[in-house]
């Protein structure tokens, strides 16, 4: 995933490979700065692309806050985790909710997309409801304002799961108009959708949103206000959700 910290009790910590983690990230910059300045000279040049999140470190949208260092232990369940208007497929009245926190850049993202979502999808059905919200901390910020487009015209999920099929294809307004033509929708309109950033504060609040819920990277769930955080296996959805419902 791309950032947390503990979750339930019978939940795992999640292995390193398994999310992206922006206070890691920050510490390691911060490391760096403070060992240039140490060694003297040229620290302030050194160590400042990096503590502006240059290279390959996470970024935040530029104009939300940054995500705070988080505390060793985060509550078990939480009870304010918002769905906002962002999309979401099952009933709204559903018994489980699932809100996930995800970027379109981020591989762990895509693992869960390819090998969890629809595979809970099925075998739930009518059971959960699954919210799809802007959390973009590795690069997915475009994306993620396409996918707002995409949405505005109803077509959220299949230019969802076409972003997710090849992430790296798509990184220019030409590329997410062609996206969107192909998924059928009017290009011309999701073109000056884009191009006029009429989405940048709704991702912000996403954003935003996630970092007050002590989400520090993605992928990020809570079920039912229930933190799960990384691609964790199919498993570990399975059994929160069986408790949820009480099984």
């Amino acid at each position: 995933m791309d950032n947390a910290a503990s979750t339930k009790a019978s939940v795992e910590q999640p292995a390193d490979e398994d999310v992206i983690v922006i206070p890691k990230t920050l510490a390691i910059n911060v490391g760096i700065a403070v060992l240039f300045f140490i060694v003297g000279g040229t620290a302030g040049l050194l160590a400042g692309p990096l503590l502006r999140g240059g290279g390959n470190a996470p970024a935040a949208p530029a104009d939300a806050p940054a995500a705070a260092i988080q505390p060793t232990a985060l509550p078990d369940r939480l009870d304010n985790v918002s769905v906002d208007d962002d999309p979401f497929l099952g009933p709204e009245d559903a018994p489980v909710t699932i809100v996930e926190f995800s970027d379109f850049h981020c591989p762990y993202c895509q693992r869960f997309h390819n090998d969890t979502l629809y595979a809970l999808l099925d075998e739930y059905g009518d059971d959960i409801r699954f919210v799809y919200r802007d959390f973009p901390v590795v690069g997915g910020e475009q994306a993620a304002l396409a996918a707002e487009c995409a949405n505005a015209q109803d077509g959220f999920w299949e230019y969802h799961d076409a972003l997710y099929a090849d992430p790296q294809a798509y990184s220019t307004a030409d590329d997410f108009v062609e996206l969107a033509e192909a998924q059928g929708l009017d290009g011309d309109e999701f073109r000056a959708c884009y191009e006029s950033g009429e989405y940048h504060d709704e991702m912000v609040n996403d954003y935003n949103d996630g970092v007050s819920y002590g989400v520090s990277g993605t992928p990020t769930f809570f079920i039912n206000g229930r933190r799960i955080v990384g691609a964790q296996p199919i498993s570990v959805f399975e059994a929160m959700i069986d408790e949820e419902l009480g099984g």
